[in-house]
């Protein structure tokens, strides 16, 4: 789904959490023919719902675990045909953000791409949102990728517990696992983020030889200072990995904020430039890391 900056109002519908978490999961986006999030072209499947809080978010649809609803006020009639139904109105000033799926009907939807998967050596990415909300649905979706020789990846924070975690790991051929503020302090009051919790999941998932792709986020203000580069290369340097990606700040979501009634912190933050993402591409290749921007 696409949301426009459009005057609007929304809600989120009183959908409680579902109940079948191995038959439903509730998404909101499907993004087919990606080139990044993993190797070859790639079908992304955004799932809702995130327990952080990260100020920069590019998808702030994905935070709300709830179906929402989004009224286009410049697109409406005011026939009061819809009465808060999307389907129901007749304008398209109405739309739902987030969708309910049985797991048969996402494996039809993303086996329509196979053949570009196996063409190219892509596969499916799984996203958020946190995918890990839904790592009970998520396990069986990976589950039956691999089952059909699909590659399959996930994009992780890694906070949860562990067990949640290798639901889905244990399916995975890669898994990009994002580190953003290592200060315990200002993850937890900033992110709402376990910080040590994310680090010991890490070691964990190497214990087990899962494939790890570390992935920083270079946000002004927040992670993108010399000491939080260096606290996470530090961190990282026992694993002896060969690839990282850096991630430097956007705004594309910016305009999806007011559609959700929510307030963009980030308006005035400038958008890092390539001097400014320099020294810290040189400080992960200095640490003898392939380094992407990007990815």
């Amino acid at each position: 789904m696409t949301l426009s900056a459009v005057p609007h109002t929304s809600y989120d519908m009183q959908i409680p959490v579902l109940n079948e978490p191995e038959r439903r999961g509730r998404i909101f986006n499907i993004q087919r023919f990606s080139l990044n999030d993993g190797q070859g072209i790639r079908t992304l499947v955004f799932f809702k719902g995130c327990p952080h809080r990260c100020p920069w978010c590019a998808n702030p649809e994905s935070m709300s675990p709830r179906i929402q609803v989004i009224k286009r006020q410049a697109k409406c009639l005011n026939c009061r045909t819809c009465l808060q139904d999307p389907n129901e109105c007749p304008s398209g000033a109405m739309e739902y953000v987030g969708e309910d799926i049985t797991l048969p009907a996402l494996m039809t939807r993303l086996l329509k791409d196979e053949i570009f998967f196996r063409s190219s050596g892509g596969g499916v990415t799984l996203s958020g949102g946190e995918v890990l909300m839904q790592y009970a649905f998520a396990g069986q979706l990976l589950r039956q990728l691999q089952a059909l020789g699909i590659s399959t990846a996930i994009e992780t924070a890694g906070d949860a517990p562990l067990d949640h975690l290798l639901a889905l790991t244990d399916h995975c051929d890669q898994v990009l696992y994002d580190f953003k503020m290592m200060d315990p302090a200002l993850a937890r009051s900033v992110l709402n983020m376990n910080q040590p919790r994310v680090l010991q999941n890490f070691t964990a998932l190497t214990q087990r030889g899962v494939k790890l792709l570390p992935r920083i986020p270079l946000i002004p203000g927040f992670t993108l200072t010399p000491e939080n580069m260096r606290q996470i290369l530090d961190f990282l340097k026992p694993f002896k990995l060969t690839e990282i990606h850096l991630l430097p700040f956007h705004k594309y979501g910016e305009a999806k904020y007011p559609l959700l009634d929510k307030p963009y912190s980030m308006h005035q933050t400038k958008v890092p430039d390539a001097a400014t993402i320099a020294p810290f591409y040189a400080m992960a290749e200095k640490y003898g890391y392939n380094v992407t921007l990007g990815g």
